[in-house]
């Protein structure tokens, strides 16, 4: 019988991470790109966009899905999930887990995605425009659903614990990293695979953004289109890819000489309670949300170093957010490294969190802060230090990863460095 709940909090550690990006599809390829200020962002291959108000996207390139399973079984998965299964492959192989050493009753998985399946989604609806009802797929719904990662995980590997799927838009893997740390520092398992995938680089998908004017349309240029925290920053820049984590007990990281890069500390779950897709001008549930993940740390405001910022470069999110960190850390502000990943791999909405935790935990590992690439002009209403376009060395001790939802979620992750 599984062991009780724990009353007592228990430490969680990171020791696996694996990515699939528009900038690299390994952790090292993630991080020699983020290092480097290479941005993934470029015109649109998948489709034919000249009809669209934007042109541009941050695709994943060079991904064969065969490297990660047989040819049947990865034609039975939409993009999505085949990213996700990507992701969490590498996290748990870069984690060096033995499962046949270990309780597979106390293993979990929590994999989101903001959206799901939008590839066989709209491949389904044409068939039943061209061919009927009586044609589609059997495989529709299990390839559609954003739960269905976490489904194929736990099956891969005979994983028995906690499984469940998030789904909270931008905030999504930021939550499913949160929920993850939780349902192991009270008890409920010893490890999870947590993170999030997304994959809508597709005509509905960049047609609902474009129609809501949430995207760049610097078509020209889309090598510079994603400028957070730039004067001139005029929409995000639709990317894709996954994030996986394995979080895990610290004693149980111990004992198995796992190596840790990082800590999750704390968590911070708000909601804005004010629009489906704008920020509040003060950024109050941003403000609550940090707050409330720099207590469940049990840190003082002055304790953090460094936020890897929600910084989508959308003239409302930059400001709201700039506003919310002044506001929270006052005079300490001035010193705060903020930067935005998004600039180099584009916003890959649900699966933003858990890289973006990524790129922070990594920052731990190697003593260099991401910079925020296509800084250019300042803005009034946005000046921190963003690290602009140069990745600096810094040895940071305790970081924030701030992701916000559609919808008025928010989700921050306070992140410790176990030396």
């Amino acid at each position: 019988m599984a062991a009780l709940p724990s009353i007592t909090p228990r430490r969680v550690v990171v020791t696996g991470l694996g990515v699939i990006t528009p900038i690299g599809n390994t952790k090292e390829a993630f991080w020699s790109s983020l290092v480097a200020g290479r941005g993934g962002m470029g015109k649109i291959t998948r489709f034919d966009s000249s009809d669209y108000a934007s042109h541009i996207a941050a695709e994943v390139k060079d991904f064969n899905p065969e490297d990660y399973g047989d040819k049947r079984e990865m034609r039975r998965m939409d993009l999505f999930c085949q990213f996700g299964y990507a992701a969490a492959q590498q996290a748990i192989e870069d984690a060096g887990i033995q499962f046949d050493a270990i309780d597979s009753d106390r293993v979990g998985v929590i994999i989101g995605s903001g959206i799901g399946g939008m590839y066989i989604f709209e491949d389904q609806v044409r068939v039943i425009d061209q061919k009927g009802p009586r044609r589609i797929t059997p495989f529709f719904i299990p390839m559609m659903i954003s739960d269905i990662i976490a489904g194929h995980i736990s099956i891969r590997y005979n994983l028995r614990g906690p499984n469940y799927a998030t789904t909270s838009a931008c905030a999504t893997s930021g939550h499913s990293v949160g929920c993850a740390m939780r349902e192991i520092r009270y008890g409920f398992a010893d490890m999870m695979i947590a993170g999030g995938s997304e994959a809508p680089v597709c005509q509905t998908g960049l047609g609902g953004f474009c129609s809501m004017k949430a995207v760049s349309t610097r078509n020209d240029e889309p090598e510079r289109a994603c400028r957070p925290f730039d004067a001139e920053r005029d929409g995000f820049v639709m990317g894709e890819g996954a994030g996986i984590l394995v979080l895990e007990e610290y004693e149980h990281a111990r004992r198995r000489g796992a190596h840790i890069y990082g800590e999750i500390a704390g968590v911070g779950f708000t909601a804005d309670a004010f629009h489906i897709t704008a920020p509040p001008d003060d950024g109050h549930g941003a403000v609550r949300a940090m707050r409330l993940a720099v207590q469940d740390a049990g840190l003082s405001l002055t304790d953090i170093d460094y936020i890897n910022a929600h910084g989508t470069s959308t003239p409302l999110n930059d400001a709201a957010e700039t506003k919310a960190i002044r506001t929270l850390f006052g005079e300490h502000a001035d010193k705060l490294l903020v930067s935005s990943t998004k600039s180099m791999h584009g916003h890959l909405l649900g699966a933003a969190g858990a890289v973006e935790a990524a790129a922070v935990l990594l920052s731990f590992d190697r003593d260099i802060v991401p910079p925020t690439i296509n800084y250019e002009r300042p803005d009034p209403e946005c000046d921190l230090d963003y690290v602009p376009n140069e990745a600096r060395n810094a040895k940071i001790y305790h970081a924030l990863s701030n992701t916000f939802g559609f919808g008025g979620h928010n989700a921050c992750l306070a992140i410790k460095r176990v030396e």
